[in-house]
């Protein structure tokens, strides 16, 4: 053994553990250091330098240990340099996806839409008919998409639109121009510094292969909890105090109308709805509640049934109307109530587009629930109706004193939303989005608070005419 480490001479132990010392420290040094490169030569030079001093003046123990260390400093800077750098976990995904652009390419035979979000999400198409559309559902996206996305087309769809349709899930409708398949459907991870992109592809079919793809794939599932569990809802009480439901018309994917200057009705009509309800809470006098609260569309049926099942003694439904360019012009709100017949042609036009509003979002409702039917069978009863006409005249009577009416502010027409046997109902809508000075009065909120407080004037004379009248608060039967 002392042979081969080489002749000592006495005193060099001192010296020489001191030099081994250094030398490691500096080892180690370079070993903790960030440059890989710099780590593998110098290690290959420690332990060479290492064992040469050791061999010169270290102790036995000491030359074996630091044999040892030069050659795990080698052996571990040569693997690391062999190594990939470790990534950083990607950031942690907070909220919704945000979509920032959309795009269609293609022509009359295939057409593929692609939309930018911010990360990763799942996506589920399929295709509808009469009339064709194409559906695509998704969780909850906040949609920055620049002004005017999907009024125009491109080769198979015509337009589409976007937003909420409940809350935590979001859904576009494309516009089609006849039957087609859906061919692929996908969403792309970020790569180089580009966004995630959802994308769909389309192509034209004839009805026959759209029918049979459509028998196959287009079962539309119901979240099982869909309605009521999503609306603004109060345990039932003991509370006597009757229950108004204020019903903000549209809302997430149906925007409803649009002004020239890009106000949309959905918009107006749930800031006047949400006014509409603080007033009528500060009274004291009743138990409010709203089918929306916030940007989430929801079905007409939805809306009756939610009013019916909260035991409503007065259904209010808000909204906001508007002539196409060409027209003509009209102006002043308007109290509807439920008849199988309009009272004139614009108010079958506003009922048959407001009861459009299901499909728009992608929805058929053709086939209707057990529970519509039988509404439908039971619109017969005669004292819903005649305690609606009721209100409907006490809010045209106390509106005229706080806004300007349309010429005939009292109709009636088949609205889906009026259709409850046993809940009054009326639909007031508020003016014309279309008509300039409308629009100027429903953006301002001195308008608001009086033809709020006109409204409410018009609850306390209803309720106060029933109670006295009909002998009980109880609902109409």
């Amino acid at each position: 053994m002392g042979s081969y480490w080489g002749k000592r001479t006495p005193g060099d132990e001192g010296a020489g553990d001191q030099v081994v010392v250094r030398i490691f420290a500096h080892a180690l040094a370079e070993f903790m250091s960030n440059d890989k490169s710099a780590v593998v030569s110098r290690g290959r030079t420690v332990r060479r330098n290492a064992v040469g001093s050791a061999v010169r003046h270290g102790s036995l123990a000491v030359r074996v240990v630091v044999l040892a260390v030069a050659l795990d400093l080698a052996l571990v800077s040569q693997a690391q340099s062999q190594m990939p750098l470790a990534l950083p976990d990607p950031p942690a995904v907070d909220g919704p996806a945000i979509a920032t652009d959309a795009r269609l390419a293609g022509d009359d035979k295939q057409t593929r839409l692609v939309i930018d979000i911010s990360h990763k999400i799942d996506m589920r198409a399929f295709a509808l008919a009469d009339p064709y559309r194409g559906v695509i559902e998704i969780p909850q996206v906040d949609f920055r998409l620049p002004p005017d996305t999907g009024e125009h087309g491109r080769g198979i769809i015509k337009a589409f639109r976007y937003g909420l349709v409940m809350s935590g899930q979001s859904r576009i409708v494309l516009d089609l121009t006849g039957p087609v398949r859906v061919t692929k459907a996908f969403v792309l991870d970020p790569v180089d510094g580009q966004p995630a992109r959802m994308v769909l592809d389309l192509i034209a079919v004839d009805r026959e292969t759209f029918l049979r793809a459509a028998a196959i794939d287009n079962h539309l599932p119901r979240p099982a909890e869909r309605g009521p569990a999503h609306f603004d809802r109060e345990e039932h009480t003991t509370d006597s105090r009757p229950v108004v439901v204020l019903d903000p018309g549209h809302g997430g994917i149906d925007p409803g109308t649009r002004a020239p200057s890009g106000e949309l009705e959905k918009d107006l009509v749930l800031e006047f709805a949400s006014m509409l309800r603080a007033k009528l809470e500060a009274t004291g006098k009743y138990r409010v509640m709203m089918t929306r609260t916030d940007d989430t569309f929801v079905e007409l049926s939805e809306r009756v049934r939610f009013a019916r099942q909260q035991q409503a003694q007065l259904l209010i439904s808000i909204h906001c109307d508007a002539l196409a360019r060409g027209e003509g012009e009209a102006e002043g709100a308007t109290v509807y109530t439920l008849s199988d017949k309009a009272t004139d042609a614009e108010t079958q036009r506003l009922a048959d587009a407001e009861n459009r509003a299901d499909i728009i979002a992608g929805v058929d409702l053709a086939a209707e629930p057990d529970e519509i039917a039988d509404i439908l069978i039971d619109l017969a009863q005669r004292e819903t109706k005649t305690f609606s006409a009721h209100f409907a005249r006490n809010v045209v009577k106390e509106m005229r004193t706080a806004a300007r009416l349309h010429k005939r502010p009292q109709r009636s027409a088949g609205f889906r939303v009026l259709k409850a046997p046993d809940v009054p109902s009326v639909l007031i809508e508020l003016g014309y989005v279309s008509n300039a000075r409308d629009l100027k009065q429903l953006v301002s909120e001195s308008w608001r608070s009086r033809t709020g407080d006109a409204i409410v004037h018009a609850v306390h004379t209803y309720f106060t005419t029933r109670l006295a009248g009909g002998g009980s608060g109880a609902r109409a039967q």
